[in-house]
């Protein structure tokens, strides 16, 4: 992929980011482009720039087996882990203020804490959790959708900036 965006594979330089530091990243020029479960959202819309969409997700809710949450109404009152700055954490911060939320930076920490009993479940992209719990037989993802479905694109540089944006729109059917 970055052969066709860069023209060389030896011309990039990869920069370790999570979900609340992304824009952050964008806006200063720390990075060019992002490529990660990263969702285009209205907000996010307005202050970067994102290429063609190349996967649609919504939210799923993974939780131990012995206890798996099915319906948002068993959260009424418990701890339900997400990661900071996600679409996760901005849907139950909004609509669902009777759920306690735990934040956390990074997706290992997040999923420690799911292990180690320190929320009840998991918020975050379905893919994710449903990928997670396949590989982790203990869990099951009780809730595979919820919320609107979102899309998932690279995101490329601040709001404006035109370069990098053009480099990368001029070759999505090489990278999709």
């Amino acid at each position: 992929m970055v052969r066709f965006i860069l023209g060389d594979e030896n011309k990039v330089q990869f920069v370790l980011t999570e979900a609340a530091n992304r824009v952050e990243y964008l806006k200063a020029n720390k990075v060019d482009i992002i490529f990660a479960n990263f969702t285009v959202t209205p907000e996010r819309q307005e202050v970067v720039d994102f290429a063609k969409p190349y996967l649609k997700v919504s939210l799923g809710v993974v939780s131990p087996k012995a206890k798996p949450i099915t319906d948002l109404t068993q959260l009424k009152g418990q701890t339900l882990l997400v990661n900071k700055g996600t679409t996760a954490d901005t849907f139950f911060s909004k609509s669902h203020p009777e759920i306690k939320l735990q934040k956390y930076e990074q997706n290992t920490e997040t999923f420690d804490a799911l292990k180690d009993g320190r929320g009840v479940a998991l918020a975050h992209d379905n893919l994710l959790v449903l990928a997670w719990a396949k590989e982790n037989p203990n869990y099951t993802v009780g809730i595979t959708t919820l919320g609107q479905h979102d899309l998932i694109a690279p995101a490329c540089g601040e709001k404006g900036r035109q370069s990098t944006f053009r480099l990368v729109k001029s070759r999505p059917r090489k990278i999709i």
